[in-house]
């Protein structure tokens, strides 16, 4: 309507300023303002109505995925919440419970991440609709962002890296494969080009967690550390901090291995790695908030 209004102005415009030129051919240019009007009208209403479809579709999958994630929330309260319920004498079941929670953030990390994704791409076909609502003129269809956090060609049109959802889901699915050496390669890649991304942290943590099950020690006291530090508020914090405890028992260093989960449990009292930090420490013969080890620890107590 806008549009319309001002091109009808400057139909007018032109015939009070050319008091000199003939009716037919004010009447003629008066045709074809109007035809581009309504050409341009089209072509608003189309785009608009192609914006409100893919609006429509993204709304669906946002609320698909605000499900999805509201279903694994509570999926790993129901097992935090028998975690809790063990008694000492269940390790094993613990680490086993403990295992299918990790694998349960990765997944609701992911949907958080596609989500945050996908509300990025709404905002902008919002906002792109607004400004054609608007009848700016010069304006186009917004493209759509980057799917998948793909790094863009470069000038030569070379790509940088694989995108980063198909990175990490590689690398973690080597890694539950006990392809270390391709799985340490590929998070590493990932710290890389996305170290600033919501699943850096969880790719620290496996880096330092293929070097524990390697038995190198000492550098996954170094990569945990990284973790707790660079990333203390992500999902793997209180997993790099037990398994750095483990880590410092392994090494020999007994009270900084319990002075870690002493720390552990203060922290995230209620959390399954608090639970395992206080099974640990019994089995070395160490209560709860001490440093000091009654017995001397063996093979078998690590």
């Amino acid at each position: 309507m806008r549009i319309r209004n001002y091109v009808s102005w400057l139909a007018i415009a032109a015939m009070l300023f050319a008091p000199g030129a003939p009716a037919f051919a004010v009447s003629k240019e008066m045709i074809q303002l109007q035809t581009q009007v309504q050409a341009l009208q089209d072509q608003v209403a189309r785009m608009q109505q192609s914006i409100d479809m893919n609006m429509g579709v993204m709304k669906n999958l946002i609320e698909q995925s605000a499900d999805s994630v509201n279903k694994m929330n509570a999926t790993v309260n129901d097992l935090q919440n028998k975690m809790q319920g063990l008694t000492a004498d269940s390790g094993g079941k613990i680490d086993q419970l403990s295992g299918q929670v990790q694998s349960l953030h990765d997944s609701v990390d992911e949907l958080k991440s596609r989500m945050a994704k996908i509300s990025k791409q709404l905002d902008e076909m919002q906002q792109g609709g607004q400004n054609l609502a608007a009848g700016q003129p010069g304006m186009t269809a917004a493209p759509a962002p980057n799917q998948g956090g793909a790094p863009a060609p470069d000038n030569s049109g070379a790509v940088a890296a694989p995108p980063a959802d198909a990175l990490y889901n590689n690398a973690l699915r080597d890694y539950n494969s006990g392809k270390y050496d391709l799985s340490s390669q590929e998070f590493a890649q990932y710290l890389q080009y996305y170290g600033t991304t919501d699943l850096a942290g969880n790719a620290q943590y496996y880096l330092a967690d293929i070097e524990y099950r390697e038995g190198n020690f000492e550098s996954a006291v170094k990569d945990y550390d990284k973790v707790l530090e660079q990333y203390p508020g992500g999902s793997k914090a209180a997993a790099a901090q037990l398994k750095k405890g483990y880590a410092l028992l392994e090494l020999g260093q007994k009270d900084a291995g319990v002075r870690e989960l002493n720390s552990l449990i203060a922290r995230y009292p209620r959390s399954i790695e608090a639970s395992q930090a206080r099974d640990r420490l019994r089995r070395l013969g160490v209560s709860t908030g001490s440093t000091t080890v009654h017995k001397p620890a063996t093979a078998s107590n690590r």
